[in-house]
């Protein structure tokens, strides 16, 4: 096939990436994107098919049959609970997959090399193999393998920018000296310890930002390989998934008013408050029954529906759905609050409540909804802990002080459900389940929602 045939599918290609970015920054276009972007990535292969001349056809149908026995039950059977974890899972194959291409290059040439081509081969590997152990290890954190909270010490990041920096001055070397090959594989080394601290070192409540990181990361890195193989389509594509992702970590960032250099090297979330309430010990919460909780919701006029992790937990979606229904029915007015980082990465509430059907008009984004609370009969929370949490405005001490958070607690009446009293991912107790306005309901968010829509259909 020619060549200029294969360019007009990669100009293709190009085009249907763009579009995808562009349909999946609106909620109401996001499904158009997803295949926009799948259709353009099957064209990319198959071009890329099509300019090469196959040299092991065996190999070849190997990795596609090997890819799909792998790939096929994680897209088919990972519960949108995992999606955050399924993500960071995906980062870590496609960048350790653009690393070992590197490593690949660079063996591959051998003494031919020249300096510029090393260069910019070690910033890719470096990048590469950062991203696939930081992924790992992100992954660990939201699977609840290892804990959330951030390993710290003191000089922390003076450890972690001198093992970077190691990393910097063995790649300087190797482009002086290509044939050390040695100094290749302390290179990776100095990479795969970075991006272990790197990670390690950011709190559970940020990997939100750490998972549009590591995807930028890996967009860069595929950019860079793309200029070592001198295709076009891969440096396009590698430059829209690094510059969306770095965007997005910083659109992140502010949303939890971060620094992004902190979340960028580690030890948010480190420190702790000067005096940590248990509950039921300092300060008591009230729990009720679920007939109280559908009393007050009979007579509410307007209420305000606030999503959280703990939704997506129980798979409570369609649940929360129905819940709204019942109540449009009432004749009450429903709205649903989204905080951008609630749940285990960007837009987590937003595809789960797409997935239950929940119409687009009735998601309402944190600066739209935060004051109406005032003015809201009834806020019930499902599960969304950090991200109420009042803390963030009256604790210095905490880690969360300063993030805008959703304004639950200025709501007439506060419906908390949640498993139990325990802290958030980030570590730190809810304010908001003390205050006398609120009514905590302990339980599976969808059993417990699944009761209340049943009592308040008993109701006239």
């Amino acid at each position: 096939m020619s060549q200029d045939f294969v360019q007009y599918l990669y100009i293709a290609s190009i085009l249907l990436f763009a579009l995808s970015l562009k349909w999946m920054s609106g909620v109401s276009t996001s499904r158009r994107g997803n295949w926009s972007a799948i259709l353009g990535i099957v064209i990319a292969i198959l071009a890329t098919l099509f300019a090469f001349q196959i040299q092991r056809i065996d190999l070849l149908v190997l990795a596609i049959v090997a890819g799909s026995v792998v790939g096929a039950p994680i897209g088919l059977k990972v519960s949108m609970t995992a999606v955050p974890q399924r993500t960071a899972v995906s980062h870590a194959f496609g960048s350790l997959a653009v690393a070992l291409v590197g490593v690949s290059e660079f063996l591959q040439r051998g003494q031919s090399i020249d300096s510029v081509t090393v260069a910019v081969l070690s910033a890719e590997m470096i990048l590469g193999f950062l991203t696939f152990i930081g992924s790992c290890i992100a992954f660990a954190k939201l699977q609840g393998l290892i804990s959330g909270r951030p390993t710290v010490y003191r000089g922390h990041n003076i450890v972690s920018l001198s093992i970077l920096a190691a990393a910097i001055a063995t790649a300087a070397f190797l482009v002086l000296y290509p044939s050390m090959e040695i100094l290749l594989f302390l290179m990776i080394g100095f990479a795969l310890i970075f991006g272990f601290l790197l990670v390690m070192g950011i709190g559970g409540a940020d990997m939100p930002t750490v998972i549009a990181i590591l995807n930028s990361y890996a967009g860069l890195s595929a950019a860079a390989l793309g200029f070592i193989l001198d295709n076009r389509l891969l440096i396009v594509a590698g430059a829209l998934d690094g510059s969306s992702g770095l965007i997005l970590a910083m659109i992140m960032s502010q949303a939890m008013n971060r620094s992004f250099l902190n979340v960028l090297f580690g030890g948010v979330g480190a420190k702790k408050t000067d005096v940590e309430y248990k509950g039921g010990q300092e300060r008591t919460a009230q729990t009720y029954a679920i007939e109280d909780v559908a009393t007050v919701l009979s007579s509410a006029k307007s209420v305000i529906i606030v999503p959280g992790y703990g939704m997506a937990v129980a798979q409570a979606q369609h649940v929360v759905k129905e819940l709204s229904d019942v109540l449009l029915e009432r004749g009450c007015n429903v709205k649903f609050a989204i905080h951008p980082v609630a749940g285990r990465m960007p837009g987590h509430m937003n595809v789960l409540l797409a997935e239950a059907n929940v119409p687009y008009d009735q998601l309402w984004e944190m600066e739209r909804i935060n004051s109406l609370f005032r003015e809201t009969d009834v806020a019930v929370v499902v599960g969304a802990n950090d991200v109420t949490n009042p803390a963030a405005r009256t604790r210095p001490n905490s880690p969360l002080y300063g993030m805008p958070i959703l304004d639950v607690d200025k709501a007439k009446s506060i419906v908390f459900i949640k498993r139990s009293f325990g802290p958030g991912f980030a570590g730190v107790e809810n304010d908001l389940f003390y205050l006398p306005n609120t009514m905590m309901v302990l339980g599976d968010a969808k059993n417990v929602l699944t009761e209340l829509i049943a009592s308040l259909r008993s109701m006239k």
